[in-house]
């Protein structure tokens, strides 16, 4: 069977142009459901929908442009060898656009997050470099269309083509066509974001990597397709009626599970560290004391909680040092294209 974003990219390159310098601009996302499965690797489908929030000014700038000194990338600044992994990957996404045709290109990315550290730097890293290949080629892509392409750079990416609340739809066609991000009319001002930098290391296991072992040899992993699409659902719903005391303890719980079937993969992925767990247990402590914020953890060790701005302070005060996010403010939502 045929591939449909194999197919979207080549009727969509039968009109592209010479490529010219375009820079793109993409979010980061916290999973508040998480994705962790994929029922068709090669095309990076998931086995259970997802739903996520960006993270305002979190995120990637990416340029792409011509070279005339063959192929070149650049991450925050610095040139990288092309044998490294960043520079593989990027390059090798780019041959979606360009396959046999010798257009060497320069791709000059740079990261507002920490790379490879749990924060979702590959999401806003695939969705910022789709939008500046289809910029530089002159494409007609729409968002949901660059949406099915960045998937195949990172799942997580699915989700970050725009600011706010994303569902990925998991889909069921074979060809991955209906496997996309959709974004939620549902604004919540008041919602807010703490990152707890535990660590911003590299990980130990790459998230696919990780996901994949998990997926092969963790007798716990069998239950959590369904409850995780059931869980994606519920929390949908907690979001529309802006209900942070259902949401929270669903998004906490969601988390923990994606972990404990980690945990019990032979042998068993790792993220999350002893200091991951001490937050976790203060948040716990302080949580029994009336403070309505939620934690959720994706592959990596760093801990984000969830809760409205009443209670910011208290939060602060508790994790002093966390960076705070408001990703309805529109000061952290003007991540315009341009060329």
């Amino acid at each position: 069977m045929r591939d449909a974003v194999r197919d979207l990219i080549d009727n969509a390159m039968k009109s592209a142009r010479a490529p010219e310098p375009f820079t793109a601009r993409a979010p980061s996302n916290i999973a508040l459901s998480k994705y962790w499965g994929k029922r068709d690797r090669a095309r990076n489908l998931p086995l259970n929908s997802s739903l996520s929030i960006s993270l305002g000014t979190w995120g990637s700038e990416t340029r792409v442009a011509p070279s005339e000194a063959g192929d070149q990338v650049r991450l925050n600044g610095h040139p990288l060898a092309a044998g490294s992994a960043f520079a593989r990957k990027a390059l090798a996404f780019a041959d979606l656009f360009r396959g046999q045709n010798d257009i060497p290109l320069l791709i000059d990315s740079h990261n507002t997050i920490p790379t490879a550290a749990g924060l979702a730097s590959s999401a806003s890293g695939f969705a910022a470099l789709t939008q500046a290949l289809s910029g530089a080629f002159g494409l007609a892509l729409d968002k949901a269309e660059m949406s099915r392409i960045a998937r195949l750079g990172s799942g997580s990416a699915t989700r970050s083509l725009w600011h706010g609340f994303v569902r990925w739809e998991r889909g069921t066609a074979e060809d991955g066509h209906d496997s996309h991000g959709v974004p939620l009319d549902l604004a919540w001002p008041a919602f807010r974001i703490a990152i707890i930098e535990v660590d911003t290391a590299p990980k130990p296991w790459s998230s696919r990597d990780g996901m994949n072992h998990t997926v092969d040899t963790s007798p716990l992993f069998a239950g959590w397709p369904a409850q995780a699409e059931a869980d994606c659902t519920a929390i949908e719903t907690a979001i529309a009626g802006r209900d942070m005391a259902t949401l929270g303890p669903l998004v906490e719980a969601n988390a923990l599970m994606m972990h404990a079937t980690m945990q019990a993969a032979r042998p068993a992925v790792t993220y999350l560290t002893g200091e991951s767990w001490a937050v976790l247990a203060r948040l716990q402590a302080a949580r029994a004391e009336g403070l309505a914020a939620y934690a959720t953890m994706d592959a990596g060790p760093n801990v984000k909680l969830i809760f409205e701005a009443a209670h910011q302070a208290d939060v602060d005060r508790l994790f002093p040092g966390a960076r705070m996010i408001a990703p309805f403010d529109p000061d952290h939502t003007d991540f315009r294209n341009k060329n």
